[in-house]
């Protein structure tokens, strides 16, 4: 299984979307640790989105349309953080 999720710092409010194979849980363990460079400057990071995903090409187009415009304002609208 592949997996979106959306993280937000509670430092600045900022969003980051990313995906893997590995759990969400996980992954943001990663991120708090400092092992993303643009995550480490503005942790701590908390999960507030997920989906799951068959195979390791649905899960990155999803994550390219949450990057983009359209896909931000979906998680405004559809995202309670």
């Amino acid at each position: 299984m592949f997996r979106v999720y959306v993280l937000k710092s509670q430092r600045n409010s900022k969003r980051y979307v990313g995906s893997s194979s590995k759990s969400a849980e996980a992954r943001l363990a990663e991120h708090n640790n400092g092992t993303n460079i643009f995550t480490r400057h503005n942790k701590p990071w908390i999960l507030i989105h997920q989906e799951m995903f068959a195979t390791k090409n649905e899960a990155l187009r999803r994550e390219k349309f949450l990057k983009s415009g359209q896909g931000r304002k979906w998680l405004d609208e559809n995202i309670r953080e």
